[in-house]
């Protein structure tokens, strides 16, 4: 117990120091900069710590456990990994990423208790920087797509592209740059389409794919 409280848990509160700032880093500077989303920074925020602290105890919980130690990990992990799936609303690809490498950061803070804080802070910044890296590149610039019903049915003809994608832009207002055509009901003079676009301020929510609210969205 003494060891515990003297030596681990002191290596304990250095590598969630380390974890909290790292994730504060790539959630704040990164994803929060971009996509404005509070309700997503908050979740983001105390998943890392929550998981960090429960894979650190989790070691010393099954370190008597000879044997078992690796199996109780895994499923631990896998636990902790299948918390993605039960969510009541859904989540964006963006913030499903950010997401896992926030669980990833907090995993290998908690884990990676034979390397030494030097190499753990270097493993840290990596993982800035490749976030960092991915959100300047100009070739992984993000679109948004969204379907709508469109009502002019006669413009999906190849030859009249152009004259739908200015028809799009003038009637949503948005930067749209490919469109894809789905479903056509000649009956109602109507058609599916997918449309890409460029956001033009913050990067959207879940609802930008939807085509109609469920009751308990009203």
């Amino acid at each position: 117990m003494e060891n515990l409280l003297s030596t681990d848990f002191i290596n304990m509160l250095i590598r969630l120091v380390i974890c909290v700032f790292f994730s504060w880093l790539i959630i704040d500077r990164l994803y929060y900069a971009k996509s404005q989303r509070r309700d997503f920074y908050f979740t983001f925020m105390l998943i890392s710590v929550a998981i960090f602290l429960l894979v650190f105890f989790m070691i010393f919980v099954l370190d008597d456990m000879k044997g078992k130690t690796g199996i109780g990990i895994g499923i631990g992990l896998f636990g902790i990994f299948s918390i993605m799936r039960y969510r009541t609303d859904s989540m964006p690809v963006r913030e499903m990423t950010y997401l896992f490498v926030i669980v990833a950061l907090a995993v290998i803070n908690a884990l990676a208790t034979v390397i030494s804080y030097p190499e753990l802070f270097v493993t840290n910044i990596v993982m800035a920087l490749l976030v960092w890296v991915c959100e300047i590149n100009p070739c992984m610039k993000h679109t948004s797509t969204k379907l709508i019903q469109y009502d002019r049915i006669e413009l999906v003809k190849p030859e009249n592209r152009d004259v739908l994608l200015n028809d799009l832009r003038n009637r949503t207002g948005l930067d749209i740059v490919d469109i894809e055509v789905g479903g056509m009901d000649f009956l109602r003079d109507m058609v599916m389409l997918r449309i890409t676009y460029n956001p033009t301020d913050k990067l959207p929510s879940s609802i930008e794919s939807m085509t109609k609210l469920s009751k308990k969205d009203l």
